[in-house]
């Protein structure tokens, strides 16, 4: 009786097993074909002491058969072997209720068919035939082995009822995801070389599943596989061929997430190869938990940032509304008829009404960014500034060589630049973008700084660069820091020379101009008593002028005349003109009571001067009358002494 080992582990093995017997392949000759006129096929007749040699077997291998023969008389028949025909389509084999075993392997079948009354059959090898569809198994439920290798399958499909399959061949096919294995209870062999799989799914549900070959595939990532560790089954994997079996953690990674594995790739995997793999894998997880962590830190940033822009641009365009409404209302008072002769509804709106919506949902994130990579501290959003007041590590700090501004107003850098020198001191870099830098002043304000080898302006956000020589005014202004790059261009003597040249006498000027007072406000001890013997003409004979030049190269330290180009911020300036306003407003004030009071005397000097004619009789009249009895006289004026005693 023929039987099927299901001890026996390997597809291969299984197959040796099943395999045809030569014996009644050395009495094929003996086989003959009759046909007739009435019949298409050719009909298969054996002799009877043949059927008794092989009673339950017929091999009609290489035969050079197109199509099925008919068999009468075999329907005891167990084992068909069809092996390397032409077949092309399974037919005729309908009434052979009791086989077991069909072999029709290398032939060029395209449609699985005539087998739903096979309903014993339990090995069906349709190997290296040209099926494209997996169909027509609905009956086959007792099936074992089931070999579909070499075909042009794409997909797995209608094999959900198999619940006795066993062993599943499905290399050397078109397939790209292993999916619907749901419902094979059995199956403890899955062969799937040689395919097109990027992505593995439902593998975890087939609780039998032993071994899996998965050799020569697309399979790229370990995500593609993932479901792999959940299967508690598993014991044999292949996946040597693929993209993944290059990477350097493939080996590692594998081991550690399917402990009950015995052999990867073939080969048997020892316990200090597990060990390996769970050191190797820790290592590996913890790298990539630091490179998501990195992910999103700059993911974060760049939202930051986004945010940061977003709100700098709000802002600006708040600016903007609020200049253009103002010249709107300047334009407003022209009457016609004793009525306006036009009104804005829309821009009369709120300011905040008009920009509530371009700024909701933006207070999730930060509004600024404070970063430091590398020896570059980075600073975006005018929030960042503070950071200057945070008490930063002398190592850190010492570490700074470039600050990077970005959405923060130039005036609003002008005034942290001494705590900028200060904190970092060995800052040499600076970087504006979107800094509103629309000035060649504003370029005065850097004299602050301890030192400067380099500066970068980017053009967004920063009109200044649009003229022409704004370099060469940065050069002039900032020649006693030696700069050696603007922009990422090196400085050569000729700019120096031309920088002099065309902006030398607007310092001569500005110091011509400047009163003197004012210039000695602007120097420390040493540089007036320059300054003095300058104005009294000693330079020359003390040789003060080019100590003072030598001196500047020497320390570093912006020459006098360069010094009277300084930059007011729009702040301070606001701040001054208030104070100006005030003193005048005082002044006026003062003026004013002192013309009052000046008026006031002068009325009653003239009041005096109409009265006192007249008033000068009285006295005198007064007088005389008063003393014309003398002895009264003399006792009143004693009366008057002693009652003042």
């Amino acid at each position: 009786e023929f039987r099927i080992n299901k001890e026996q582990s390997s597809f291969h093995n299984r197959l040796l097993q099943h395999d045809l017997e030569k014996n009644y392949s050395g009495r094929q000759d003996n086989t003959n074909f009759g046909s007739s006129s009435s019949i298409t096929f050719p009909v298969l007749q054996r002799t009877a002491e043949e059927k008794i040699l092989n009673s339950d077997r017929l091999t009609l291998e290489r035969q050079k058969l197109t199509v099925c023969p008919i068999i009468d008389g075999e329907d005891h028949l167990r084992l068909l072997n069809f092996q390397h025909n032409f077949i092309t389509r399974i037919q005729n084999i309908s009434n052979l209720h009791h086989l077991v075993f069909l072999d029709l392997y290398d032939n060029q079948i395209e449609e699985i068919s005539g087998v739903s009354t096979l309903r014993s059959l339990r090995v069906l090898l349709l190997g290296k035939n040209r099926i494209k569809k997996i169909s027509n198994l609905e009956n086959l439920k007792n099936l074992d082995v089931l070999d579909l290798h070499g075909n042009q399958i794409a997909k797995i499909e209608n094999i959900a009822h198999l619940s006795e399959l066993r062993v599943l061949n499905l290399a050397r096919n078109l397939l790209t995801v292993v999916e619907n294995l749901n419902g094979l209870d059995s199956l403890t062999e899955l062969n799937l070389r040689h395919n097109q799989v990027s992505a593995i799914k439902d593998v975890d549900t087939l609780p039998c599943l032993q071994r899996l070959f998965l050799s020569f595939n697309s399979i790229s990532s370990f995500e593609d596989i993932l479901c792999l560790a959940d299967s508690s089954s598993l014991s044999d994997i292949t996946l040597d061929g693929n993209p993944i079996a290059q990477e350097t953690w493939y080996k590692h990674t594998v081991l550690h997430h399917m402990m009950q594995l015995r052999q990867l790739d073939m080969k048997r995997i020892t316990e200090e190869e597990r060990r390996m793999a769970s050191i190797a894998a820790r290592k590996e997880e913890e790298r990539k938990r630091e490179s998501h962590k990195q992910t999103l830190l700059k993911e974060k940033k760049r939202l930051t940032i986004g945010n940061i822009a977003r709100q700098w641009e709000i802002q600006h365009n708040r600016i903007a509304l609020e200049a253009s409404l103002n010249k709107d209302k300047e334009n407003e008072p022209c009457q016609i008829n004793g009525s306006a002769a036009y009104v804005f509804p829309e821009e009369s709106r709120s300011l905040d009404t008009i920009l509530s919506s371009a700024v909701q949902g933006l207070s999730v994130l930060e509004s600024h960014l404070v970063e430091v990579e590398g020896d570059t501290l980075g600073l975006y959003g005018a929030g960042a500034l503070e950071c200057l007041d945070r008490n930063w590590s002398v190592q850190t700090a010492g570490i700074i060589a470039t600050v990077s501004f970005m959405f923060i107003e130039f005036d609003e850098i002008v005034q942290v630049l001494v705590k900028l020198k200060t904190k970092f001191p060995n800052c040499v870099h600076l970087k504006f973008k979107e800094t509103n830098l629309v000035a060649l002043q504003q370029f005065n304000a850097l004299a602050e700084m301890h030192r400067m080898e380099q500066l970068t302006v980017d053009s967004q956000g920063n009109p200044v660069v649009n003229f022409a020589l704004w370099k060469y005014y940065v050069l002039f202004r900032l020649n006693h820091f030696n700069l050696q790059k603007i922009n990422g261009v090196k400085i050569t003597e000729n700019d120096i020379v031309k920088a002099e040249r065309l902006f030398g006498i607007l310092a001569y000027v500005a110091s011509s101009e400047l009163p003197h007072y004012r210039m000695l406000s602007l120097f420390g001890g040493s540089r007036k008593k320059q300054f003095h013997y300058l104005l009294e003409g000693k330079g020359k004979k003390s040789g003060v002028g080019s100590e003072e030049s030598s001196d500047n190269r020497r320390s570093g330290g912006e020459s006098t005349a360069r010094a009277m180009l300084n930059y007011m911020t729009n702040d301070f300036h606001m701040e001054k003109l208030e104070e100006i306003k005030e003193r005048k407003t005082f002044c006026q004030t003062y003026v004013e009571n002192l013309v009052k009071e000046a008026a006031d005397i002068n009325m009653k000097n003239e009041s005096l001067q109409k009265l006192w004619p007249q008033m000068f009789i009285e006295l005198v009249r007064d007088a005389v009358i008063e003393i014309r009895n003398k002895n009264s006289y003399m006792k009143l004026c004693l009366q008057r002494i002693t009652d003042q005693k």
